[in-house]
């Protein structure tokens, strides 16, 4: 036990490493390109071509601003201004040509660059080995990274369409009128007009003028370092953040996609409250985000405005001692200024690439990661004639994410070609890591697995997992039609090689049945079928595949005895001269293999021991081989009760004895290896929906009403209104948002005066030098107080905002109905894409955005008033233009409504399309199925990129008509101006207070004009957002409302009952349904599979309710009843059990409301056998079980489900197909412990397994959704030619080895 305590610290240490790693790394730049092919550099190439040209129209327009200076003093300047006049015209039309490229060029490039990242991702995901999906990742944290981290990377490499980490605030640091950068985004295109307009001003001030020019620059390393102390807070705050978000959308996955398990539970508050406090982690984070952004623009404020206070003073001095003349002075002054801005303006630039960095590392990493099992790597044997010899010789193997817990211990075993050999013994013994291995899931550490001879590591990976086929416990299915999910088994099937599929394995009945066949849609998980025709389907999907190797792990145990018969004659049909290794607990379906090995686990020091191998004949000669036991056991003879203590002290001898029998180590059995486990990981507690078509309904139609609904209602006032609570906080926010707006039409008029005063006489200059330098000193300290504190409120309104409606939504998420998550719509990838990507949408229009809004109301106000108060005239004939600028910004935002919408929704579906092949990762790699996901996720996100280039084109016109209209409107305002000087209508001064206040006004309208753009996404978010929060659930799990029964007795009656799914209304399941249950009775239903026998207990847990009819518990309407307290009242145990990814313990506690006392968790466990191979784990009940169970083997999650549900003490037991992952030894001992709970309660049990139902007080026949036999298995069995005993027969006919 030391050693493997000792392993376990040293690998907890290595984990702590690894995440400390992945807390601080981030790629270099220039790799956020790494992905960029040749279109996406010539579109690169030409957006820093016109990033460049917009970037020194700027230094450009400085020096046409000197000349319009000095022409105000001249004596000829009416043909001065009109020639500067005709420049303002040219530099706008250049301008506007330059922020076309940039705009649409980076916008273009950054989205294809984004959608390729997210499917390199995706490819680089689903190559990796499965160790990767057991240690690394979560299907929760992965689709998270695909939907927000890839917009992190994208606002980093190009010109974001939804300008998503674009924060309106920190335009505001752009004080003049020449910042025309203002309304760019904080991208590479907005970096690169940035150093460009840095590079070009200091060469235009340092020709005008360099001394003043150096003692100005000494500005610069002070605005350097604010901009990168706030990019490294910004940084560590957004990595913080985001690892928040992405375990709060891990919580999404495991409960939406487990939601059946949750609310059977009553765990939807337990849900909601982790969810909450991963939130209230990422809240603090972007609290600190928007701190550390006010502080740094605060300072960089201060410098510039002080900047400004030392350049009018010095330059005073100059014009007095060096001859400088005033518009030199300016020009320098504002040429100096400018280039100071861009830098300042670049911190954000280059926070936006620190988060880009942050997130792209872990997704970067994974790309170029390079699994050791890689289903890529191309080099390999490929066998000519492969034969199908299975060999496993001398395996020495423990799961990588428990290396010091050893499966086998030199374990061999060989399977002759053409042969089937079935592997049978206990749960967790270590049968499915045989399967494992095979598939090369895992490579053993020592020994070697071999097929014809060869090492199965020197054969080409995709090549071999070709010709196996697999079928697991748990069936896989993918959220698409039953026609698609059967040709994973063959891309290329023709329509007769698919309907011999599906007549081998029984399913071309039901499928016909269904309104739309093969078209029919299987809902996410499969979730809108039964368990037996998900089974038939998986199986008909590797009768497709034609394998020349078969694996079958429990391939019918979903499946009732008539269609078990058949789909158990097709595999042997299909066994036929192909090796086959068959893991089974049900021995009827083994009786007729070559060779049966038995794997076992030893007591005490828990060894496996492979005791002996040969035909069944052979083994059941021997009434004393573990064999012979088993079958006693599920015989059910006189001996059953004394079969399992005999079996272990048989266990014992053999392995004390010196015989040559295999000791093999004690597992755990993570059967990570099979595609239940992936199933598993997003199935949950399905209760399915028999025979159904997969056409649209009134159902879809409603949902879609309300949505569109929703899309009307969402305006700023709702949105407003979710921030009630922050309302004082805004309010303050807000008046130092006024503050800070108001300070730029003030600078405006410092500017005008200044202007004066550089051509004063020398006394009245240095006197005036002084004044204006303090004022600007005094300004720049204002803004050093006022910014910080708004960043600050701002954020806390906008963290908050987000922190309550991703809270809001998940809350409303979870209380819903089940038949709300069977639609399509509603699955646990695109709800958790939603949650990703909608809050922060719309935070950005409540919470940046009304910041900017109220500056820009505050500016436009004050900027008005003085160029009104200064000449009104002029300042009329300027607002003339205001409208044309307004309709150019309003058919862009109109245009960008119809693309956010479309491209939202179809990233919504490329998610769900990744989260399936995830989370059902062994499947996806047993078929070789790895590049099909990736074409249908490619599809999806094709349509989005092919409309952004058309939307970068005309996002580009409307940004470049932008600085055109606004340089014509500098050239209207001089040159009337002039006219007006001349005239005598105006003096010097007017005419630039004029100017800067109403192109200030201009810069806050352009400013603006991105908010539309915000407006149109948070539109669509808001939609989103408000469908959910304002649909009002059918079953609403959180409402107080309802009676409850003092004490209940169990009597249940279903009266009437008529039944379609909500999502298929047009297939009936039941019409005129009855069933009476008594109080403290067992029920048994049994029947065909898609008889409707699950959803009996479908209605009685209320995840729907009838449509017409009525079902009583103790004489009341359940939905009369609290729904919560009659959940309280039902244990539920599934087929398909469902764990969350924590400890066993945990898992258990789940069962019960409040605290639990350990003695009450181990009573559950030994009650179900589990005690025994928990205590045996190295951490005990606190081992981790992984993603949805991963760590345990199918038998160990169904006894911690078991136990879960004993622990639940419930009034009403409802078992469906409780026990069909059990051995025969472990579901004896859990039969007996279930037998001692049913006492006293009434039960329900569903069974295809006879045997487990014939002590039941009634049995109910169930067929096409009617009651058609009831009685005791003898009255049944007296029925001539009845249903229950032809039932029987198939399961006690010569051919088989149980009996009822």
């Amino acid at each position: 036990m030391g050693d493997g305590e000792d392993g376990r610290r040293e690998k907890e240490k290595e984990i702590e490493k690894e995440k400390e790693k992945e807390k601080m790394g981030s790629v270099p730049f220039h790799k956020l390109f790494s992905f960029a092919d040749a279109r996406d550099v010539a579109l690169m190439t030409a957006g820093t071509v016109g990033a460049v040209g917009s970037g020194l129209a700027m230094p450009l327009m400085t020096i046409v601003f000197g000349e319009l200076i000095n022409a105000f003093g001249s004596s000829d300047k009416d043909s001065i201004v009109r020639e500067v006049v005709v420049k303002f015209i040219y530099l706008g039309a250049g301008a506007a040509a330059a922020s076309f490229l940039q705009v649409a060029c980076w916008m273009v490039s950054g989205e294809r660059q984004a959608a390729r990242i997210r499917c390199l991702y995706l490819k680089a995901i689903l190559r990796q080995e499965i160790e990767f999906f057991d240690n690394e990742s979560t299907t929760g944290e992965v689709i998270s990274r695909m939907s927000g981290g890839t917009i992190l990377i994208q606002d980093a490499i190009g010109e974001k369409v939804e300008f998503l980490d674009y924060n309106p605030q920190d335009i505001q640091s752009s004080i003049m009128f020449f910042v025309l950068l203002a309304i760019t985004v904080f991208q590479v295109g907005k970096f690169i007009q940035l150093c460009a307009t840095l590079f070009g001003s200091f060469i235009v001030a340092l020709t005008k003028g360099w001394l003043l020019s150096l003692v100005l620059m000494s500005s610069i390393p002070l605005i350097a370092a604010a901009g990168a102390a706030m990019s490294l807070v910004i940084f560590k705050s957004s990595n913080r953040a985001q690892k928040a978000y992405a375990q709060a959308g891990t919580v999404v996955e495991h409960t939406v996609g487990s939601i059946r398990t949750v609310v059977s539970f009553n765990g939807e508050n337990q849900a909601i409250d982790s969810y909450k406090n991963l939130i209230n982690k990422s809240y603090k984070a972007a609290v600190g985000q928007g701190t550390a952004a006010g502080f740094g623009m605060g300072v960089v404020m201060f410098i510039l405005f002080c900047s400004y206070g030392l350049a009018v003073w010095y330059g005073a001095k100059l014009i007095i001692e060096k001859g400088y003349d005033g518009g030199t002075v300016f020009n320098v002054m504002i040429a100096i200024t400018t280039g100071g801005m861009s830098l300042g303006q670049a911190s954000p630039s280059l926070s936006a690439f620190a988060s880009g960095q942050a997130a792209a590392y872990k997704m970067f990493e994974t790309i170029n990661q390079i699994p050791s099992i890689d289903v890529h790597d191309t080099s390999g044997i490929l066998l000519e004639d492969i034969k199908g010899e299975v060999e496993l010789r001398d395996v020495h193997f423990s799961y990588p994410s428990r290396p010091e817990q050893l499966i086998f211990d030199g374990f061999s075993l060989r399977i002759s070609s053409g042969t089937t050999m079935a592997l049978v013994g206990e749960s967790g013994s270590g049968k499915s890591t045989v399967i494992s291995l095979v598939e090369r899931f895992y490579d053993p550490q020592i020994g070697e697995v071999l097929i014809d001879g060869v090492n199965l590591k020197k054969l080409k990976l995709k090549w071999i997992r070709q010709q196996i086929g697999l079928v697991s416990q748990e069936p896989v299915l993918f959220t698409t039609t039953i026609k698609e999910n059967i040709t994973y088994g063959k891309e290329s099937a023709t329509p007769e090689e698919i309907l011999r599929a599906l007549e081998l394995a029984n399913a071309a009945k039901f499928i016909g049945q269904m309104p739309n066949g093969l078209d029919t849609m299987v809902g996410e998980h499969g979730t809108q079928l039964s368990g037996g025709q998900k089974q038939r389907i998986a199986i008909a999907r590797v009768i497709l595949k034609n394998p020349k190797i078969l694996l079958l792990d429990e391939a019918t145990s979903a499946l009732d005895a008539e269609s078990e018969r058949i789909v158990q004659d097709a595999l042997e049909t299909i066994m036929t001269n192909r090796t086959t290794i068959v893991v089974a607990h049900r021995l009827s379906t083994i009786k007729n293999v070559d060779k049966i090995s038995v794997v076992s686990r030893g007591k005490l020091i828990w060894i496996i021991a492979l005791y002996h191998a040969g035909s069944h004949d052979e083994l059941i000669m021997d009434p004393q081989s573990f064999y012979s036991q088993l079958v006693q056991l599920q015989h059910g003879n006189k001996h059953a009760k004394e079969a399992p203590t005999t079996f272990v002290a048989h266990a014992q001898k053999l392995s004390r004895s010196g015989s040559s029998e295999l000791s093999i180590g004690r597992s755990s059995s993570k059967n990570s290896s099979l595609g239940r486990n992936s199933t598993s990981t997003r199935i949950s507690t399905h209760f399915p929906v028999e025979p159904q078509d997969g056409s649209s309904t009134g159902y879809q139609i409603e949902e879609k009403n309300n949505h569109n609904s929703s899309h009307r209602q969402a305006n700023i006032k709702r949105l407003a209104y979710l921030n009630k609570s922050e309302v004082p906080v805004l309010a303050l926010g807000s008046v130092f948002a006024a503050i800070h707006g108001a300070l730029f039409p003030v600078f405006g008029i410092l500017i005008s005066s200044v202007f004066n005063t550089f051509f004063e006489p020398p006394h009245e200059l240095r006197k005036g030098s002084r004044f204006w330098a303090l004022m600007y000193c005094l300004i720049g300290l204002i803004a050093f107080l006022v910014v910080p504190v708004q960043y600050y409120l701002f954020g806390v309104a906008g963290a908050k905002l987000i922190q309550r409606i991703r809270s809001l939504s998940f809350e409303k998420m979870v209380h819903q109905e089940i038949g709300w998550f069977d639609e399509p719509s509603n699955s646990s990838g695109q709800l958790g894409a939603r949650l990703a990507t909608d809050a922060t949408t719309v935070r950005r229009l409540v919470g940046d955005t009304l910041a900017v809004m109220v500056q820009t109301i505050a500016t436009i106000i004050v900027g008005i008033v003085i160029a009104m108060a200064a000449n009104w005239k002029l300042a009329l004939i300027i607002l003339v233009l205001a409208p044309l600028l307004g309709l150019q910004e309003f058919f862009q935002q109109k245009f960008h409504r119809g693309f956010s919408g479309d491209a939202k929704a179809m990233y919504e579906e490329a998610s769900q399309v990744a989260s399936d092949a995830i989370a059902s990762i062994r499947t996806v790699a047993s078929f070789t199925a790895e590049e099909k996901c990736l074409a249908a996720y490619q599809a999806k996100c094709a349509i989005p990129v092919s409309r952004a280039q058309k939307h970068g084109m005309i996002s580009g016109l409307g940004y470049g008509s932008s600085f055109l209209m606004m340089y014509c409107t500098y050239a209207l305002c001089f040159y009337v101006g002039a006219r007006f000087v001349r005239d005598g209508e105006a003096n010097f001064s007017q005419v630039f207070k004029v100017f800067y206040a109403l192109s200030l006004a201009a810069l806050m309208v352009s400013i603006s004009s991105t908010l539309l753009i915000d407006y149109s996404n948070a539109k669509d978010s808001a939609a989103s957002i408000f469908a959910i929060l304002d649909r009002e659930s059918k079953i609403d799990s959180s409402s107080d409302e309802g009676a409850v029964i003092e004490s209940v007795r169990g009597d249940i009656k279903l009266g009437n009952v008529s039944f379609s799914y909500p999502s298929r209304p047009h297939v009936k399941i039941f019409t005129d349904f009855c069933l009476s249950i008594p109080p403290g009775k067992t029920i048994a239903l049994v029947g065909q599979s898609g008889c409707g026998k699950s959803t009996v207990i479908a209605l009685l847990e209320r995840f729907y309710d009838p449509d017409a009819g009525f079902i009583l518990l103790d004489g009341v309407d359940i939905k009369k009843l609290n729904i919560r307290w009659l959940r309280e009242q039902i244990g539920l145990v599934s087929q398909e059990p469902v764990l969350f990814n924590g400890t066993i313990r945990s898992n258990i506690a789940y069962g019960k409301q409040g605290p639990v006392a350990e003695d009450e968790i181990i009573a559950a466990t030994e009650a179900t056998g589990a005690h025994r191979f928990i205590s045996g784990l190295p951490q005990g009940y606190d081992t981790n079980v992984g993603e949805r169970g991963v760590q345990l083997s199918g038998g160990q999650k169904q006894r911690i489900a078991i136990a879960r549900a004993i622990l639940k003490d419930p009034k009403v037991l409802l078992l469906d197909e409780a026990t069909s992952a059990l051995d025969a030894e472990s579901e004896r001992v859990v039969q007996d412990a279930l037998d001692r709970a049913m006492v006293g309660r009434t039960t329900v049990v569903i069974a295809h397994r006879l045997s487990a139902v014939r002590g039941a007080d009634a049995i109910a026949v169930v067929q096409n959704g009617a009651v058609v036999e009831r009685g005791r298995h003898e009255q049944l069995m007296g029925i001539e030619d009845g249903v229950y005993a032809s039932l029987v027969a198939l399961q006690t006919s010569p051919s088989s080895l149980t009996t009822a």
